[in-house]
């Protein structure tokens, strides 16, 4: 397998561009950009991760447009995830903007959304996540998710984890932009070790997320 070389810069400006030309004729004329410059690397990348992070997907570069009325038919951004649990994985993401390295919780059902809060409600595992998410704010990254603007039904609102309660999603991450690491092998080590960083909260959440 060709060993992975870095992002390159040109991955970046592919997106810079798409933002301004954000059409099936600009896109198949410049697919060959994409493919190597975009997909390839970010596979070679993720494949060198796989054996400490798990099996890797990139999402697909075309945008549900089906429902929406923006009608621009190709994602700004390129991601991937490492899952490691239904809805639960670590992730990049290259843009016009940058590299971005994250990971949590993306996505749930009602059942899965129902052991997150009954986690979070009981005191042993709700005040371990409390210090976790203590701990990578602390790193200065932030907590994000989509969240209720009160605890849920059933939760009296001065819960001692009322906060954490609001959450049906819950992530981090952190755009790093364009350092020199990023467009060399190095970015392998520091990807991972960010999602190191993360573990304890992926190693949470997939406990009491997962059925």
């Amino acid at each position: 397998m060709t060993p992975f070389a870095g992002i390159p810069d040109e991955a970046f400006r592919f997106y810079a561009d798409l933002e301004e030309n954000n059409n099936r004729d600009w896109w198949l004329e410049h697919k060959p950009v994409y493919d190597s410059a975009v997909r390839e690397p970010l596979s070679l990348l993720l494949a060198e991760l796989e054996p400490e992070f798990g099996a890797f997907k990139l999402f697909r570069p075309n945008r549900d447009i089906r429902f929406s009325p923006d009608k621009s038919p190709y994602k700004t951004a390129q991601g991937a995830v490492a899952a490691v649990v239904e809805g639960v994985g670590y992730y990049v993401q290259v843009s016009a903007d940058g590299f971005m390295i994250g990971g949590g919780w993306h996505t749930s059902g009602p059942e899965q959304l129902a052991r997150y809060r009954a986690a979070v409600d009981a005191p042993a595992s709700g005040e371990a996540l409390r210090a976790i998410v203590q701990e990578i704010t602390d790193a200065g990254l932030s907590i994000d998710g989509e969240r209720l603007k009160t605890a849920p039904r059933g939760y009296p609102k001065d819960h001692p984890r009322a906060e954490l309660l609001t959450f049906k999603s819950l992530y981090t991450g952190s755009s790093v932009g364009r350092p020199e690491w990023v467009s060399t092998p190095d970015a392998a080590r520091e990807v991972a070790k960010r999602w190191q960083q993360l573990r304890p909260l992926m190693e949470w959440l997939s406990l009491h997320t997962a059925a």
